[in-house]
């Protein structure tokens, strides 16, 4: 009895050994296909690389006699402050000292948000209809000071964004506000395009304009203007 026993108990943990051992290893097989497919599929996924901001496009007067009316121009790709704002704070924070307001025109800014989040803080935003020129960004900077930057339209030419980047950051140009710039460029368009030659088809339909009234002055190289993503 106590012999038959014996085998009896040794039988049942030799098979119960021979089953964990089997479990262990198909556990131990599993694990190893679940790496070999972590690995492939690791291979096989596409690797992004991180996509740049477009840069800033912008022209600042920098140390000068007097600002004027302006301080430069900005000149943004889209009438959306929440994706605009941020790369514009990115250059001047170190330049001007942190930007913590900014005031705009409702007129051209589809949507104006309370707050805008921007590298590391949070900027504040307010409208104001008749105060402000309705092509003016108006900043703030806490303990520093103000600046006001001419707004080009974001549909502008690049010929046109030039020359109102120049007008808006020469000290020597006339002190004219961000709307006075942009309809003096406007006209100096139209008088230039006046002035060209008529294709035959269009001779006898046009008059000849005046001269404007208040052109914006050419652009020059002049060491007291910063240019930046032009």
């Amino acid at each position: 009895m106590d012999s038959t026993e014996g085998i009896s108990h040794t039988g049942f943990h030799a098979g119960s050994f021979s089953a964990r051992d089997e479990t262990r290893g198909a556990a131990k097989a599993a694990r190893r296909r679940v790496r070999i497919m972590s690995a492939t599929l690791h291979q096989l996924l596409p690797h992004h690389e991180p996509v740049a901001a477009p840069a800033v496009r912008l022209a600042l007067k920098t140390d000068g006699p007097s600002r004027g009316l302006l301080d430069g121009a900005w000149w943004p790709r889209s009438r959306d402050l929440l994706s605009e704002l941020p790369a514009l704070t990115d250059v001047l924070d170190p330049l001007w000292g942190r930007i913590t307001r900014i005031a705009v025109n409702p007129k051209y800014w589809p949507v104006i948000p309370h707050e805008i989040p921007v590298g590391g803080h949070v900027v504040k935003a307010g409208w104001f209809t008749p105060e402000i020129d309705p092509h003016k960004l108006l900043l703030l900077s806490y303990g520093t000071g103000r600046w006001d930057l001419l707004v080009i339209p974001p549909e502008t030419e690049t010929e046109s964004a030039a020359r109102l980047m120049a007008a808006a950051s020469d000290y020597d140009g006339p002190p004219l506000t961000a709307s006075a710039l942009i309809a003096a460029d406007e006209t100096r368009h139209a008088v230039s395009a006046a002035d060209r030659p008529l294709e035959p088809d269009e001779a006898g339909k046009h008059e000849e304009d005046g001269p404007a009234s208040a052109a914006v002055p050419a652009r020059t190289d002049r060491a007291s203007r910063l240019v930046i993503g032009m």
